[in-house]
This record gives structure tokens, sequence and C-alpha cells, in this order.
């Protein structure tokens, strides 16, 4: 709760320094600054890969927004992890809170497509978890090409990142004053993880094959990045 306070806090600071860099440009091009800028200008659902959740919005100008949101819950689906030829089904228990700039270059032109586009940079604090549950059906599980005594191996993968920085690509579209829709994609750099495995053998070999998996799961490089999906609706005020 102590780090999402201060990512909260981090919001509004932001906000006013996006709001106040922004200023001289906005002027000259006929917006004025209102205080009433610092309050959320609207808010979003949404559902993707890292849960399903929502954020509250800003708009500096029609370049800078800002948005804060969360995304939890849990997501399952089959055979989606597959290390040293083993495949595991994976139970995600999704917690992710942040906060991310959006720089739209095309913000103020008149086609609704171009304005939609946008890039995203920001942070997030992630307290994820997903559970491991590998079957071996009929027979036993290789490791490696390697045949083990064991029939089934569980565990779990986390993130010691619970700070991680963000880069994405989105579009939302504003369909009239109020509702519009977006769509983005990006990744989270949340370094190596850590893994925990587990699996019922007596035969000393299998468990240092086995401590061989979990090492080569926290050091692979494809598990340093986080990818992110997400669709939703927003609304405007």
């Amino acid at each position: 709760m102590k780090t999402l306070s201060t990512i909260l806090a981090a919001s509004l600071f932001a906000a006013f320094s996006a709001t106040a860099m922004a200023d001289d440009s906005v002027v000259q091009d006929g917006y004025v600054f209102e205080k009433n800028q610092l309050l959320p200008t609207g808010v979003r659902a949404e559902v993707g890969t890292t849960g399903y959740g929502g954020a509250l919005l800003w708009t500096a100008n029609p370049y800078v927004g800002l948005a804060l949101g969360y995304n939890g819950g849990d997501i399952s689906w089959s055979d989606d992890l597959s290390v040293d030829g083993v495949k595991y089904d994976v139970d995600m228990d999704n917690k992710l809170a942040y906060l991310n700039a959006e720089i739209r270059p095309w913000g103020a032109s008149n086609n609704m497509w171009a304005q939609g586009l946008y890039m995203a940079a920001g942070v997030g604090y992630l307290d994820s978890e997903y559970g491991l549950k590998s079957q071996a059906g009929s027979g036993i599980i290789e490791i490696d090409d390697q045949p083990t005594n064991f029939t089934s191996v569980n565990g779990k993968v986390s993130y010691d990142n619970d700070i991680a920085p963000y880069v994405g690509l989105g579009f939302a579209p504003k369909f009239n004053k109020n509702w519009g829709v977006f769509g983005e994609v990006g990744a989270y750099y949340t370094g190596n993880p850590k893994a925990t495995l587990t699996g019922l053998s007596t035969n000393p070999a299998d468990q240092l094959l086995l401590a061989d998996h979990e090492r080569n799961i926290e050091q692979d490089d494809e598990y340093e990045w986080l990818p992110v999906g997400k669709v939703g609706v927003s609304f405007h005020w």
C-alpha cells in the first residue's frame, strides 16, 4: 500500500509538471491553463494480458496525457509456458498498478484516426505471481531431453523487480465528445523472474536436473520482458 500511495502522489506531481511544462505551447496554440486540469478528465475500463481493471485519465493538452491505472485478476490457459521441453499450465495472479505518460504526436489533428495514435511510457508496480503445473499424462517428464522419474512438476514464478519501466504503442479514437475505445500493446522490463519448482522423486540426479531447470527459467532473456496487450472503452467529461 505504501508503494501504491507513492505512485498516486507521483501521478499528481507528474500531472502538474506535465501541465506546467506544456503551458507555453498551450498558450501559443490558443489554450489557457485552468486549475481543474489537475483533476481527472476521464476514465476507462480495460482487459488484457495483465488482467482486468481501469484507469483515471488526465489531459494536459492535445499532445500530452496521463493514465493512472490498476489491472488484476486470475487468468489461466493451457501449455502457455515451455522451458527445456517441459510444458506448463500457467495460473496467473496479476496485480499491477501503473502510471503512464501518453504522447500524441498528431493530437491537434482534425483527423480522428490520427488523433487517436499515441506512444506510452511509464512505470508499473508489479506484484504478480504465476503458478506452474506440468503433468506427464502417460509416461514421465523429460527435462532438456533427459528422462526423469517425475510424473508432475509444480511451482511458481514471481518477479523480484517490483518497479518496472514500460513502453507501448496505442490507438484510442473518440467517437463523440464523451465515448471512445482503445487498444494498446507494449512491454514491461521486469528483469529475470524467481522460479521455485518441486517434483516428487527419490533420485538425486532428478533433483539436480530440476535445480538446473529452475536456473534456466530465471536466466533466460525471454522472461526479462512482460508483454502487454489490452483493449477497452473510455469515457471523457
